[in-house]
């Protein structure tokens, strides 16, 4: 029983216990935090436009309104929303770019002593 008490001390005491960093997990954290913003940005406007492609073709098809009207601005909204899509891809690329470009220095120089190594 006194050597089960002393394990489970040292599992509690690990979780309390500054962790050691290295410099793989470091370049992970690096490149992470390059590609992120990019990753989320592009996923809320995709989410949008296709939403709002959607409401579109709603109302166009008469599922939301009727008449000539609601069709008309279903159509306007569904192209809106084909725009948002289209734009997205670009608008990716330039942020995974930027934020690689940020942290370019730094992860080439990591790499270069995980190398070395």
């Amino acid at each position: 029983m006194n050597n089960l008490d002393k394990v489970y001390a040292e599992s509690i005491a690990k979780d309390y216990m500054p962790k050691e960093t290295s410099k793989v997990r470091q370049l992970k954290k690096l490149d992470d935090k390059a590609k992120k913003p990019a990753f989320i940005t592009a996923l809320s406007v995709g989410i949008v436009g296709a939403l709002i492609l959607g409401t579109g073709m709603c109302f166009s098809m008469g599922v939301l309104g009727s008449g000539i009207a609601a069709m008309v601005f279903g159509i306007i909204l569904g192209i809106i929303g084909i725009a948002i899509c289209i734009i997205n891809y670009p608008l990716y690329l330039k942020l995974l770019k930027k934020g690689k470009s940020m942290y370019a220095y730094e992860i080439i120089e990591l790499a270069k002593e995980i190398t070395e190594e």
